[in-house]
């Protein structure tokens, strides 16, 4: 004769149902970190066109407090004007040269022969100079203009994106 002894609750295993649902959950997880991680990379190559937009603003805006302190310019010529030095509007930076941005190749060391040179012909310069208006908001200040430098860049397969500074510039060095 045979015992039949009855199963214990701790012998059993899992349903059907549960492993597929364990699978869809881990499925959906991994999608999300899949998705996180092709952002990231995209992220991570459009970042050396984001430094370069924000070191031609700045050193556009240098350039400005530069030309003023050295009397290359004079306060009254910090303005837009349709045949100034400041134009109205975007305009497309330039290079000197035939290399304009030389940026690190795949050793990473700058200087070596594996250096890459970059155009800048997507990058595009605008400098607005504005008056600054008293507390009252309606005098003019007469030594003290505002500065806006925004460079914005065309990205294959995105949308163009901008970078902006601004700051304040007074007749006085």
């Amino acid at each position: 004769m045979t015992e039949h002894r009855p199963q214990s609750s701790a012998q059993r295993g899992f349903t059907l149902v549960e492993v597929m649902i364990a699978i869809a959950v881990l499925t959906i997880g991994i999608l999300s970190m899949a998705a996180v991680l092709g952002m990231s990379v995209r992220n991570v190559a459009y970042a050396e066109e984001e430094l370069i937009a924000r070191q031609k603003a700045l050193q556009a805006l240098e350039s400005v407090y530069t030309a003023r302190n050295t009397s290359q310019i004079t306060f009254a010529q910090i303005a837009n004007t349709p045949s100034g030095i400041f134009t109205q509007g975007a305009t497309q930076l330039l290079c000197a040269g035939p290399e304009c941005v030389v940026l690190p190749g795949p050793d990473g060391v700058l200087g070596t022969a594996d250096d890459v040179a970059m155009s800048l012909s997507n990058f595009t310069r605008q400098i607005a100079i504005s008056s600054v208006l008293e507390a009252d908001g309606v005098t003019v200040n007469p030594t003290l203009k505002s500065i806006t430098v925004t460079i914005t860049y065309a990205q294959s397969g995105a949308a163009p994106q901008s970078y902006t500074v601004q700051s304040l510039i007074s007749a006085y060095n």
